[in-house]
């Protein structure tokens, strides 16, 4: 939804269209296949091709980017459950195993979001907001106008909040 709204407003998304849309994401997943080398190559230039464009990295990879590059980061949080839930019904899709129901995995990912959201608050390359799943579903105008704020403010605000679709929050808590 985030990479929805950012294309919306007017930034182009960096993606390579490998990933197409499928039932458990029909308006696509806007992913770039190079980002999930970032903890495996040491060649990261081509994020100096990424300034101005939208880049979806998942939190995990946040710790690999490099300290010499600024970046805008819109940290998108939602219920752990509801998370959960989403990668078990997708899991089961592809007929891969549902671990996500293991208590244990449920204590390694809220330790591991803790400890990204502690690399984003200390390390200076990163200036962050904040943003809560459910909220933005609920009032998609006031958190279309707070990210064209902290995006510059030239945005258009009216085509982000346009596309939010709550039909898609399938996996509430």
């Amino acid at each position: 939804m985030m990479m929805q709204m950012l294309t919306a407003g007017g930034i182009e998304p960096m993606t390579d269209g490998l990933r197409t849309a499928d039932d458990s994401n029909p308006q696509g997943y806007y992913e770039l296949e190079k980002v999930k080398d970032l903890e495996k190559t040491p060649d990261k230039t081509w994020l100096r091709d990424a300034r101005g464009k939208a880049v979806k990295i998942i939190a995990f990879l946040m710790q690999h980017l490099p300290e010499t590059l600024n970046y805008k980061v819109v940290f998108m949080n939602r219920r752990l459950d509801e998370v959960l839930a989403s990668q078990t019904k997708m899991l089961d899709k592809l007929g891969e195993d549902t671990a996500t129901e293991d208590p244990r995995m449920r204590e390694l990912y809220i330790d591991h979001l803790a400890r990204t959201k502690s690399l984003l608050r200390y390390r200076p390359c990163f200036d962050v907001l904040h943003v809560t799943y459910r909220d933005v579903i609920e009032d998609g105008s006031t958190h279309a106008d707070q990210l064209n704020r902290f995006l510059g403010g030239r945005l258009d605000a009216q085509a982000m909040a346009a596309v939010v679709d709550p039909e898609l929050y399938r996996n509430r808590s």
